[in-house]
């Protein structure tokens, strides 16, 4: 179960974050990014304050910052 759940929230993060920096990728892509957004999202919020987001609205929140954030990085590595 939390499979599929960390699927669904990695999906709804991607696509937040691909709404927000206005990108346009599939589902597979929206997944591994938001997947990935949350790595990096909790990874940083555990540096700086020691925990990370609670409740599912808060791990969306944090998934499709750190989404956000992978996605500019990959633009500024691209250019």
């Amino acid at each position: 179960m939390g499979i599929l759940i960390s699927i669904l929230i990695g999906a709804l993060a991607g696509w937040i974050a691909g709404w927000i920096m206005g990108t346009r990728q599939t589902l597979l892509i929206n997944i591994g990014v938001g997947i990935l957004g949350a790595v990096i999202g909790n990874g940083i919020l555990r540096m700086v304050f020691g925990t990370t987001a609670a409740g599912l609205v808060g791990q969306i929140i944090v998934a499709a910052a750190g989404a956000c954030l992978l996605i500019a990085v990959v633009r500024a590595v691209r250019r």
